[in-house]
């Protein structure tokens, strides 16, 4: 199977450092925060979610083991959290001055 390269899709609406919540899928519920975006692919790898076991090799600076490695996650599954509830919430863009800047639909306030 070919991997995907290119969305015909809205702009991606998560950025690295963000805080989501997963809103289906086997971490349904679960919170975390994303520490990379990979556009081309439309996914996003988030601390503790989606987690597996890694087999390595020794090498001469590291010893060998299972590690658990976080996998990317579909963009779909990813809500952003509202900063003033905490749940999940749909963003949208705005002008404040001359720069558009996130906010939460849910409570109207700016995301960074």
């Amino acid at each position: 199977m070919k991997g995907i390269t290119s969305h015909k899709t809205n702009k991606i609406h998560i950025k690295k450092g963000d805080k989501v919540v997963v809103i289906s899928g086997a971490y349904k519920g679960t919170q975390g925060e994303v520490q990379k975006v990979l556009p081309s692919k439309y996914r996003a790898i988030v601390t503790g979610v989606n987690v597996s076991k890694k087999h390595t090799k020794p090498t001469a600076d590291q010893p060998g083991g299972i590690n658990d490695v976080e996998q990317p996650i579909h963009i779909s599954n990813l809500q952003l959290v509202d900063p003033k509830s905490g749940s999940g919430t749909r963003i949208g863009r705005r002008k404040e001055g001359d720069k558009n800047v996130r906010y939460s639909k849910k409570s109207g306030e700016t995301i960074k």
